[in-house]
């Protein structure tokens, strides 16, 4: 099954410094009927103006991913790591036991960004923080995973998380097709970050979030330059199956 929920139907919120497009329930937006995909609980597409940011807060037993899609972000939290992710990049916050961190636009030019948040299997992980610099031509035109807690990426270069789950992420030109691959007991989150797709034959327009449940396989074509990023998650699945640490 497919369902797109195109941008003028996801959640928004203007905060001046923060322009915030929600695709599950997030603070003050709340939709009963979108919160979340499997353990994929919040997937949030901001633009944040330079100068602007995240100060000191805090979370626990999260995964917290971000990936940036233009300009750059400047981490800094209570573990004493701090470093400057640009875009097509990648950073994972572990929250575990808990931890405080900021994001600041440090730069001339607003950044946009995918902040997408992932329940954990177990809750009461030590906290950690990485960033990943990724090549960009091994995205062209195939699937690359950038970050990850199934068994099957365990040997590959892609930051870990600790969910049975994945972030993909390809660029495709004018034609150009890929696929992705899922199974039984697996669903997909799927947003074109830049361009237009045609997606199981189902249009899916620029920033627009697709839903796959009970599909074995996406089959992705770019109707112009796109930029496509992917969660794959266990599905079904419930808060409650997270183990007490």
């Amino acid at each position: 099954m497919i369902n797109v929920t195109p941008l003028e139907n996801i959640g928004e919120a203007n905060h001046g410094w923060l322009h915030a497009r929600h695709h599950f329930s997030f603070a003050e937006y709340h939709d009963p009927s979108r919160m979340g995909l499997g353990p994929l609980r919040v997937w949030n597409d901001d633009m944040i103006k330079a100068g602007g940011g995240f100060p000191m807060h805090s979370h626990q037993d999260m995964e917290i991913i971000t990936y940036l899609r233009s300009g750059a972000i400047s981490h800094e939290d209570s573990l004493g790591n701090q470093g400057r992710t640009v875009a097509g990049d990648v950073q994972v916050m572990s929250a575990g036991t808990g931890i405080v961190h900021s994001e600041y636009n440090q730069e001339s030019e607003d950044t946009t960004l995918f902040q997408i948040w992932v329940y954990p299997d177990k809750r009461g992980y030590a906290p950690r923080w990485e960033a990943r610099q990724f090549p960009h031509a091994a995205r062209d035109a195939q699937l690359t995973v950038l970050a990850s807690g199934r068994d099957r990426d365990a040997d590959s270069e892609a930051l870990m998380i600790h969910q049975d789950a994945a972030l993909l992420c390809a660029t495709l030109t004018a034609g150009q097709t890929v696929s992705h691959f899922m199974g039984e007991g697996r669903a997909a989150y799927l947003v074109p970050a830049k361009g237009n797709l045609v997606v199981n034959g189902t249009p899916v327009p620029e920033r627009s979030g697709l839903s796959s449940t009970e599909e074995e396989c996406l089959e992705i074509v770019a109707v112009d330059a796109a930029e496509i990023v992917i969660v794959d998650v266990p599905f079904p699945w419930h808060p409650r199956q997270i183990i007490s640490g």
